[in-house]
């Protein structure tokens, strides 16, 4: 396998996003040993709402994650939720960074934040990376290959490892529904339509019964993944924890699929790719979905509530990242789109309704 040059890139802190080099050396000093020198700070390109630096040193890399500036959903951007999944979850899984130090003290940053290990490896963003040169093997195999890391989250017992108390397990599928569609009501903008159909036929169709608890990454896709640059098919961790939780993992399935394009999606559809999950030789969602059946013996008989649920909670996220935008919030450009994103989302949630049996 040929390695990758840039493996993990990083850019200038974003205007804006800034913070105060000497004071965040300090607070790496206290807490991570073996680290000299003053950091070089850059910003992880990745990611639309929280924000990732990197504390370059000579020994090693440090990352520091905090919420977005501006109005926010604080449920959204956990970094307490982050940094204790984290700690508690390993070594039943392993593949997550170590972590060194969490704070709500706002007086420091502005906000709460944590700091962690950078793990070394390679980022999958919008492409296979050439050098691989993988082909229609490599690739179905590859999605296997992270596919099984879900799967093996969602095997964990949770209770074994101390996080019984993490989360109300009982009735959350409701409470997603609820909460998903009372975010898209207070972020709604006037160029956005309520789509009051949608949030209405979800909550007709919640289920009476939910299935067997498990831990939710919540996030689970291919961008948020490390692997190992040499063998891209040894996913090393794990990353973006902040809305993990206790839940019927059926929506954690449904997060997963609705951030699936596949080859034969519609190009509105592909235009908000964020990974290369149509890529020559990747599996269908259809495939995803009944492989994880046949691994798990999940009934996935109701599937199409939770594929509707998946696509809309995209919609929600995209839509509280433009309400910031719209409304001055942050400056950044790539958010002026998102409006279209909203829509193209919530329209494919009609399609799937018009063609559910439920």
């Amino acid at each position: 396998m040929t390695e990758v040059s840039e493996m993990n890139p990083t850019i200038a802190v974003r205007d804006g996003q800034q913070l105060d080099v000497d004071l965040v050396d300090s607070l790496v000093k206290d807490h991570v040993s073996g680290v000299t020198g003053r950091p070089e700070l850059t910003q992880f390109k990745g990611g639309n709402s929280n924000l990732t630096y990197l504390l370059k040193y000579p020994e090693r890399g440090v990352v520091l994650r905090r919420p977005p500036f501006g109005t926010k959903a604080k449920s959204a951007h956990s970094m307490s939720r982050e940094y204790t999944i984290m700690n508690k979850i390993k070594p039943a899984f392993a593949a997550v960074p170590e972590t060194f130090f969490y704070t709500d003290d706002e007086s420091i940053l502005g906000s709460e934040f944590y700091l962690m290990d950078k793990v070394e490896g390679y980022s999958i963003e919008t492409e296979i990376p050439a050098a691989w040169k993988f082909g229609p093997a490599e690739n179905h195999q590859l999605a296997m290959s992270m596919f099984d890391k879900l799967i093996e989250l969602h095997q964990v017992d949770y209770k074994a490892i101390g996080l019984e108390d993490f989360g109300r397990p009982d009735g959350y599928v409701r409470r997603q529904i609820e909460g998903w569609t009372m975010r898209f009501e207070k972020s709604l903008t006037d160029d956005v339509e309520s789509f009051a159909d949608v949030r209405e036929w979800l909550l007709d169709k919640i289920p009476e019964q939910q299935n067997s608890s498990a831990i939710l990454h919540g996030d689970f896709r291919i961008d948020n993944m490390i692997v190992d640059a040499e063998n891209p098919l040894h996913v090393k961790a794990v990353l973006d924890w902040e809305i993990s939780a206790l839940g019927d993992p059926l929506m954690d399935l449904a997060n997963t699929l609705a951030y699936w394009v596949q080859s034969d999606d519609s190009a509105a559809m592909k235009a908000f790719a964020v990974q290369p999950s149509d890529a020559d030789g990747m599996p269908t969602r259809k495939a995803l979905l009944e492989y994880y059946a046949v691994k798990t013996g999940v009934d996935i008989s109701r599937f199409d509530f939770y594929a509707v649920y998946g696509y809309f909670r995209n919609a929600v996220i995209l839509q509280q990242i433009y309400y910031r935008f719209y409304h001055g919030q942050t400056s950044d450009q790539r958010f002026a789109r998102f409006a279209l994103g909203v829509k193209t989302l919530c329209h494919h949630c009609r399609t799937l309704i018009a063609a559910s049996n439920l």
